[in-house]
């Protein structure tokens, strides 16, 4: 099996660089011990601590296999936004992913399809791997519907070659812990999703040849096989799980176990 992309958000955690340090000190012992194996992780902090974990990444063994990844990014390059970080400012710090339309920014700060689009245009831009999260907050039966016009309205504007630099992390808000009356995905549910999507750009011109198809939605040690071990899905979104140590290296050693 190929190797399985892992990617760590660590959305407004932990409290400190010391902390932030013991997990990649703790990754990165792991990595160690895999011998001939190798990870494929990006790490995205909190912007506060992306120039440190960068640096980090770039001294341990995790430079082999792994990269820096943002959580945002400014849908300007040079405009005055207060709050805001900017495409060029994530290069500079040695940025290559950023995460756009993550499931928080659109449903709980009201980001609009407009506004993702936006900000995916500033990615390509910029010349980073975009991570697109796609998603429906409800399994009801206009879900297929939902997500057409979602997947159209965050790629409007783009052409082939833009799609097909684009990660895309289906991320099923139902499927998320914190969610009211959340309930498990399947693989087999996320298929059939990550399924719309490809029929939705295919059917718009796209060519989905380059394209990587991940699972978001409150991913930790106990459903990570399920999920790594599907062959249309190429990899994982983990939140909260990527910054309980324990917890995190368990999800890294079901990759490393399943490649």
């Amino acid at each position: 099996m190929s190797k399985k992309l892992i990617i760590s958000n660590w959305k407004n955690h932990p409290d400190s660089l010391a902390e932030a340090g013991q997990i990649l000190d703790t990754v990165d012992e792991f990595s160690g011990s895999l011998g001939e194996k190798e990870l494929s992780l990006v790490f995205c902090p909190p912007f506060v601590f992306v120039e440190e974990v960068g640096k980090i990444l770039k001294t341990s063994h995790l430079i082999h296999h792994s990269e820096l990844g943002a959580q945002d990014i400014s849908v300007d390059d040079n405009m005055a936004l207060t709050g805001e970080v900017s495409g060029p400012i994530l290069r500079r710090l040695g940025v290559r992913y950023v995460i756009i339309g993550h499931s928080e920014r659109r449903w709980k700060l009201g980001e609009s399809d407009e506004i993702v689009n936006k900000k995916l245009k500033a990615a390509l831009r910029n010349e980073f791997v975009p991570i697109v999260c796609l998603g429906e907050r409800a399994r009801d039966n206009n879900f297929s519907d939902f997500l057409e016009e979602q997947t159209l309205s965050t790629f409007a504007g783009l052409n082939s070659d833009e799609v097909a630099r684009c990660l895309i992390a289906y991320e099923p808000i139902w499927a998320i812990s914190t969610t009211p009356d959340a309930r498990p995905d399947t693989p087999e549910s996320a298929l059939a999703s990550i399924s719309i999507i490809k029929n939705t750009l295919l059917a718009n011109g796209y060519s989905l040849m380059a394209n990587r198809y991940l699972y978001g939605g409150s991913v930790t040690s106990r459903n990570a096989r399920d999920f790594l071990g599907s062959e249309g899905i190429g990899g994982v979104l983990v939140g909260g799980a990527s910054i309980k140590r324990d917890e995190f290296v368990k999800i890294l050693a079901i990759a490393a176990e399943l490649q």
